[in-house]
This record gives structure tokens, C-alpha cells and sequence, in this order.
């Protein structure tokens, strides 16, 4: 793997954009539109089986996010993702629902389907807990570098030991980082879970753009 981390400009991008997914029904959404293309509201609130309103002022937030746009045609409105972003990141939530459920078929390149409704409500609410630019560089770190104590992850991400140290404690408790007592040092290394899981999709994507820009 690659040890270099994202730029830090890349990564406060790459956590803006994941902010606005981390709440349920808008994840839900990005998910509709990612397995059946452009489509109405309507076609949205009625395959999610959500009230119309509220699926137009999630669709009103994703448009000025930028992560959806929209075409008219005749008196109807469609509306589809505009990042490539979102769909990768639900390539990779499938194949850890695949892992996670025992479901092969979600491990398969290209298959596209409709998550349990469960399981992305609380995938929306996981990422909400780690959508934060320091606690994101942290868990990057600890990806690309394996066990690690504080010290060097202060000396990584280039922080403030205080501020690293608080963001440490609400990861585990949060259960996205482990930790033990190695002598007078505590390591901590991360969890398996939907954090590490989007952090690899999110260096996985960047990796891949030729004019990295485009993120």
C-alpha cells in the first residue's frame, strides 16, 4: 500500500463530500440513484418509500453539495449523481455488506443493488461519527502505517498532541481504533468497519484519477 497520505487539501474534499451522505435518507438516495440511474422524485419517494418533501429538501442539499444535478424533460425533473465519488463509495459498502452478510453476490465487480435499509441507516450514522477532517487523517494514518503510538501520529498527521489525543479517545470509543499498553506506550491500530472501509475507497479513487484535481 501505498504510505504517502492524501494531501491535506484532497482530504478536507474528501470530508466535505462524505458529511453530506452521513445522514440516513440522503445515503439512501446517492444509493437509488447510483443502482437505477436518473429518476424523478416521485420514482425516489416511491422506491424508498419516504414522504416526497423530505426526499426534495435532501435532493435541494445534495444539488448544492454538487454531488447531484439535474435535467428537465417535458414537466418532469430528473435528477442523477454527479460525483463519481458517491458511487464508489457504495461499490465498496456492498462488498463489506457481502463480507459482513455472507452474500457473495456483493462482492462481485459491477453488481449493483439496493442495500438492506438497516444497514445503510447505519452506515449513514457511522460515517457521521468520523466525517471530521482531523479524525479522518488519523485513521489514514493508521491505515497506512499500522500500530502506531501517539507520538508518531503527531509527528505524522503534523498536529497538536492535545487535539490528537482527544480525537484518539472519541475513535475508540466510537470503536474505530483499538489500543494497548506496550511498556509506557499506548499503540493504537484501526478497526475493521465502514470507516476503514471508505477511507480505502477514498485513496483507492484518488490513486486512480490521472488529473488528481478531478477529486
Amino acid at each position: 500500500m501505498d504510505k504517502v497520505q492524501l494531501p491535506p487539501e484532497i482530504m478536507k474534499k474528501a470530508v466535505k463530500g462524505i458529511s453530506y451522505i452521513s445522514h440516513p435518507l440522503r445515503l439512501r438516495i446517492l444509493e437509488f440513484l447510483d443502482v437505477n440511474g436518473q429518476s424523478s422524485v416521485s420514482s425516489i419517494a416511491n422506491g424508498l418509500g419516504a414522504e416526497q418533501i423530505f426526499v426534495s429538501q435532501s435532493l435541494k442539499k445534495l444539488r448544492e453539495a454538487g454531488l447531484v444535478t439535474t435535467k428537465r424533460v417535458g414537466i418532469f425533473v430528473y435528477y442523477r449523481i454527479e460525483e463519481e465519488y458517491p458511487a464508489s463509495i457504495f461499490v465498496c459498502l456492498r462488498k463489506l455488506f457481502g463480507y459482513m452478510a455472507n452474500d457473495f453476490n456483493y462482492l462481485l465487480d459491477g453488481f449493483k443493488a439496493i442495500l438492506p435499509k438497516d444497514y445503510t441507516n447505519m452506515a449513514a450514522n457511522q460515517i457521521k461519527l468520523f466525517a471530521n477532517f482531523d479524525k479522518m487523517r488519523i485513521l489514514e494514518y493508521l491505515l497506512i502505517n499500522g500500530q502506531t503510538n501517539v507520538s508518531d501520529i503527531i509527528s505524522g498527521i503534523d498536529s497538536e498532541q492535545l487535539k490528537v489525543s482527544q480525537y484518539l479517545k472519541r475513535l475508540r470509543d466510537d470503536g474505530f481504533v483499538s489500543s494497548y499498553r506496550k511498556g509506557r506506550y499506548i499503540y493504537y491500530e484501526i478497526t475493521n468497519g465502514i470507516h476503514k472501509t471508505a477511507i480505502e475507497c477514498i485513496r483507492k479513487r484518488y490513486n486512480k484519477l490521472k488529473n488528481k484535481e478531478d477529486f
